[in-house]
């Protein structure tokens, strides 16, 4: 009967998430905080009761995935095309300052008789790698707290989406680096020819996929679940081939095929199916399993206090590196805020990062529960930050023209939070 357990988890995981989300949005947070808190409060770092499966791994991976796409599905790509490179820019100094920020705290603990550190590398690779850490952005939280706003669609949300597609590559960039530095077997130059041959294949593939994908799906009747099948099965196809083909981020593959699938008749049909797998199904997952991964160690006071610190940098580093690049880009303050506040979100790509670094030797296990705890408050904290800060200027940055089918979240949203 074990073998069926996936069974209960799956209930278990959809009930929690959906009741504790009901109860932040009472006290007039994002839902998305609940659905975090439930896979805290019901994984091994409290209760105990569920601990993350290689089925619920496997299932919150697509779950991300679906939610970049319908992200992508979304954006304006003309608009997306005018912020690329003050997304650039944003993206740039949103990594160089968390990755000194980071390395800052990290030399005044990574020290024997402070912290001492079982890992193989100099303390100074050490230290950069914990910047490195900082460096990464899970914009997956953001998108979906602004989609639960109505926010997705404006300026300031196509700049984040933007500078975080960008901060993903940078990111690749800073980790290729420094774990070359711990591994001769790790090729700098032909990790970036990949990432670039990645986007030139992507645009090639793109334009033909969409151009096919519209003149088939405009001479075929209305409302066919055939056109939903086949843009998803692009999405999860990209998403593939960008991951075990390129090294890049799987969700950044989904993202692009959100974007090439986008400006067509049938976008709106596609938004409302896949809005509807995802807020049903896949997305409850996703949260959850990001609580689930915690699992604090026995912590020493410079542990704990090189966490509250870690995690200060985490948030401060992210605001005022990327706020600086928007201020820098000609963006008002409000909205170099709401970039800022975007940013914070380390997610599951700073886990992964820090995976990466303990089996290369680069992150001692020491630091380990302090990185998952700026994961833990920075996921919870920027959705929490993003609903103060985004009712801050006009309401719509986008003119009422460009707003095209934004307008079908916007609605379904309003079904989901139960305003219809």
């Amino acid at each position: 009967m074990e073998g069926y357990k996936f069974l209960f988890n799956l209930a278990v995981i959809l009930l929690s998430t959906k009741l504790l989300g009901l109860a932040t949005q009472k006290i007039r947070m994002p839902q998305v905080v609940g659905a975090l808190l439930a896979g805290l409060l019901l994984g091994p770092a409290m209760l105990g009761i569920l601990t993350e499966t290689d089925f619920i791994h496997n299932l919150a991976e697509v779950g991300v995935i679906v939610l970049m796409f319908c992200a992508g599905l979304e954006t304006d790509i003309d608009e997306l095309k005018k912020s690329g490179k003050k997304a650039f820019i944003i993206a740039l100094i949103g990594v160089l300052v968390p990755l000194a920020g980071g390395f800052a705290v990290a030399y005044f603990f990574n020290r024997p008789g402070v912290i001492d550190s079982d890992a193989n590398c100099s303390i100074f690779l050490q230290n950069i790698f914990i910047g490195v850490i900082l460096t990464a952005t899970s914009v997956s939280i953001t998108v979906e707290t602004l989609k639960e706003l109505g926010k997705l669609k404006t300026r300031s949300g196509n700049a984040i989406l933007g500078a975080a597609i960008i901060d993903d590559i940078l990111g690749i960039i800073a980790l290729t680096i420094i774990t070359s530095m711990a591994d001769s077997d790790v090729n700098v130059a032909i990790v970036l020819l990949k990432v670039a041959a990645f986007f030139v294949m992507a645009g090639i593939v793109g334009i033909i996929f969409h151009k096919l994908y519209k003149k088939w799906s405009e001479s075929a009747e209305r409302g066919l679940h055939r056109h939903a099948i086949v843009a998803f099965s692009f999405c999860l196809l990209l998403s593939y081939v960008a991951e075990v083909g390129f090294g890049v981020a799987d969700i950044t593959g989904a993202f692009l095929a959100g974007l090439i699938v986008s400006k067509t008749q049938r976008t709106q049909f596609l938004a409302s199916k896949f809005e509807v797998l995802s807020y049903l199904f896949l997305s409850p997952v996703f949260f959850a399993s990001i609580g689930l991964k915690v699992e604090l160690p026995k912590m020493t006071g410079a542990i704990i206090e090189f966490a509250v610190l870690l995690v200060v940098a985490a948030i401060l580093t992210k605001v005022i590196g990327c706020g600086l690049g928007a201020k820098l880009c000609g963006y008002q303050n409000y909205q170099s805020l709401r970039i800022g506040v975007g940013m914070i979100s380390r997610g599951e790509v700073a886990l992964i990062v820090a995976s990466k670094g303990t089996q290369l030797g680069l992150l001692g296990s020491n630091f380990l529960g302090p990185v998952v705890i700026v994961v833990v408050i920075t996921t919870i904290v920027t959705p929490i930050l993003l609903k103060p800060v985004f009712k801050r200027g006009p309401a719509v940055l986008i003119p009422e023209g460009e707003k095209g089918f934004s307008s079908a979240y916007e609605e379904l949203g309003k079904y989901s939070r139960g305003e219809k």
